[in-house]
């Protein structure tokens, strides 16, 4: 039995005219980017999915618009992808028109941890 494919992100084609690969890690990773960055109504088959970060970067900074950020994001995590990562720590900064998540998180049946960085400039 051979171990699932992970296609790398963004879709390209290897040197060997196949679709290119990424170790799971690196998958799950680009899976929560794509997440955070997708407006909620974008995807036509599933229009529910994103987490909504992308309506606020122009609004006023502030604690309250931080604490948005958080809730936003963590929830489309945990709806989407709480059953292939747990969130150990998380905080989002919208500074002038950038937007900027910091996670923590761990890879569910290994406990891999990793901490990134996701950042989307509207300017």
């Amino acid at each position: 039995m051979s171990a699932p494919f992970n296609a790398a992100a963004p879709l390209r084609i290897a040197a060997d005219g196949r679709t290119a690969g990424a170790p799971y890690a690196t998958h799950v990773r680009d899976m929560i980017e794509t997440l955070l960055f997708t407006q909620q109504g974008e995807r036509v088959m599933r229009p529910e999915m994103g987490s909504g970060l992308l309506q606020y970067p122009f609004a006023a900074n502030s604690p309250e618009l931080a604490a948005a950020l958080q809730i936003t994001a963590r929830s489309g995590l945990e709806r989407w992808l709480g059953d292939v990562i747990e969130i150990q720590s998380l905080s989002a900064d919208a500074v002038d028109a950038t937007l900027t998540v910091t996670l923590v998180w761990a890879l569910r049946g290994t406990g891999q941890f990793s901490t990134d960085a996701f950042s989307r400039s509207l300017a």
